[in-house]
């Protein structure tokens, strides 16, 4: 799976547990951020190239200090929100584009 579909997914679970933050459900919460964790370690393995594993690593460890630590990194719901939703919008981009080749 391409990168920008693997952090498509990982921003889902995020944008999941968000939604579940917003709505007062810990449990739901904090199993869509265990899930969110599980993608972007599996993302991590499977990374080339040291700039890449740099930025994967510094966006888990953001994500733990927001949803568990101090948010030393002044993280906000919507930061969150618009550094995920690229991927989603590329990963959907992609998708399409490939649904549409032509048959020959």
């Amino acid at each position: 799976m391409a990168l920008v579909e693997q952090m498509a997914h990982a921003g889902s679970e995020v944008e999941r547990a968000l939604n579940w933050r917003a709505k007062g459900n810990a449990d739901y919460c904090q199993r869509a951020f265990e899930r969110a964790l599980e993608l972007l370690d599996l993302t991590l393995t499977g990374a080339r190239g040291y700039a890449c594993l740099k930025e994967l690593a510094r966006v888990r460890e953001a994500l733990v200090d927001y949803f568990y630590g101090d948010n030393a990194f002044g993280s906000t719901e919507e930061s969150w929100r618009r550094y995920f939703g690229p991927f989603s919008y590329a990963a959907r981009r992609n998708h399409w584009r490939q649904d549409q080749k032509p048959v020959s």
